[in-house]
């Protein structure tokens, strides 16, 4: 199985979010790069977070980000 870089930026974006708190979200604003603008899109599209431009997760969006979390750390061994 390849990550294609659309996989790659969806990711990179999810890694974002804090977990911290469920009313933390992110914004991606209009001049943001055109492939995190993408990204942000293609996650809403997949009901992983609330609006186009970001927001917050869904449920099954942070059940994704925090997956994706702790395999960073399982496969780096560094906790951000």
């Amino acid at each position: 199985m390849n990550l294609n870089q659309d996989l790659v930026n969806e990711i990179e974006l999810l890694m974002k979010f804090d977990l911290s708190s469920a009313r933390v979200g992110l914004k991606v604003h209009s001049n943001a790069a055109p492939e995190v603008i993408a990204a942000a899109k293609r996650l809403y599209a997949k009901d992983l977070v609330e609006h186009e431009d970001g927001g917050f997760l869904t449920t099954l969006g942070h059940e994704a980000a925090e997956h994706l979390q702790a395999a960073h750390v399982i496969l780096t061994g560094v906790a951000d």
